[in-house]
C-alpha cells in the first residue's frame, strides 16, 4: 500500500508539473530532483572518502543542471568542461586529504555525465516545440515498459536476462516490456500529434525501451558494486530518487537529440 500511495503521488505530481508549470518551474523542480539523485549517488560511491568529496559530487554534477536553465543545448554542453575543471582542481589541491583521489575523479566524473548531464536533457526536451508531449510520450513508454515487463516476467519468465546484475529481470519480461512500450507509444502518439509517423514512433519507442532497460541495469551495477539495495529512502516503498529516474537518465538525451535534430517530425 505504501508503494502504491507513493507511486500515485509521484505520478500525479509529475503530470501536474508537465501540464501546469512554466519552463522555469519545471527546470527548478527537475534540478532539485537532480540534486537529490546526485547526493544519493555520491553517498553510495564515495562512502570511504571525506565528506567534502561527496559534496563535490553534488556540486559538479549540478553544473549542467544549472546550465539547462538557459534552455540551450550548447550551454549545457559547454558546462561539462567547467564541471570537469572544478573536479580536477579540487582533487589536485586536496590530493593529500583524499583516501582515493582516482576514485573521486572517476566516480564524480561519471556522476556529472550520468546524472547531471542526462537529467539536464529532460529540461532541454521540455524547451523543445511540443516538449510537454514528448515528455509525456517518454514517460508513457517508460511506465508501460516497466509494467509489461513485470507482469510478463512473472507469467512467462524463465530465462534470466542479466542474472549477475539484476536476477529479477528475465528475457520474457524484456520482450513483454518492449512490446508494451511500443504499443502504448503508438496509441498515445496518435492522440497527441496531428500527423505522427507511427512506424517511426514504433521504432523509436522500441529503441527507448531497450535503452531504458540499460539505464535500469546501469544503476543496478552501481548498487551491486557498493553493496546497497536502494539509492536512498526518500520515497517510501520505492527507495531513492535515483531509483525512480534510472530508466529516464539514458533515454532523455536520446529522445532530445532525435527531436532537436529533426529525426522525429510530427
Amino acid at each position: 500500500m505504501k508503494r502504491l500511495i507513493t507511486g500515485l503521488l509521484v505520478g500525479g505530481g509529475w503530470l501536474a508539473l508537465l501540464f501546469f508549470s512554466s519552463f522555469s518551474v519545471f527546470w527548478l523542480i527537475i534540478s532539485l530532483a537532480g540534486f537529490l539523485a546526485l547526493y544519493e549517488f555520491s553517498t553510495m560511491v564515495l562512502r570511504t572518502d571525506v565528506g567534502a568529496a561527496r559534496l563535490l559530487g553534488v556540486f559538479c554534477g549540478a553544473v549542467p543542471l544549472l546550465a539547462a536553465g538557459f534552455g540551450r543545448s550548447e550551454v549545457v554542453a559547454a558546462s561539462l568542461p567547467l564541471a570537469l575543471l572544478i573536479l580536477v582542481v579540487f582533487v589536485v589541491l586536496g590530493y593529500q586529504s583524499l583516501v582515493d583521489p582516482l576514485a573521486v575523479l572517476s566516480r564524480v566524473g561519471f556522476g556529472i555525465l550520468y546524472i547531471g548531464f542526462c537529467t539536464a536533457n529532460l529540461v532541454l526536451l521540455r524547451g523543445e516545440p511540443n516538449g510537454v508531449k514528448w515528455l509525456l510520450l517518454l514517460t508513457a513508454i517508460t511506465v508501460a515498459s516497466d509494467t509489461f515487463a513485470y507482469y510478463s516476467g512473472r507469467l512467462f519468465g524463465r530465462r534470466k536476462l542479466c542474472p549477475a546484475v539484476s536476477p529479477g529481470k528475465t528475457v520474457a519480461g524484456f520482450i513483454g516490456g518492449l512490446v508494451g512500450g511500443v504499443a502504448v507509444a503508438v496509441v498515445l502518439a496518435a492522440f497527441l500529434f496531428t500527423r505522427p509517423l507511427l512506424p517511426m514512433v514504433a521504432l523509436v519507442a522500441a529503441l527507448l525501451s531497450c535503452v531504458g532497460v540499460m539505464g535500469d541495469l546501469c544503476e543496478s551495477v552501481i548498487k551491486r558494486a557498493v553493496g546497497v539495495k536502494d539509492s536512498g529512502a526518500i520515497l517510501p516503498g520505492h527507495g531513492g530518487v535515483l531509483d525512480r529516474i534510472d530508466s529516464l537518465l539514458l533515454t532523455a538525451p536520446l529522445l532530445f537529440n532525435l527531436v532537436h535534430f529533426g529525426t522525429l517530425v510530427t
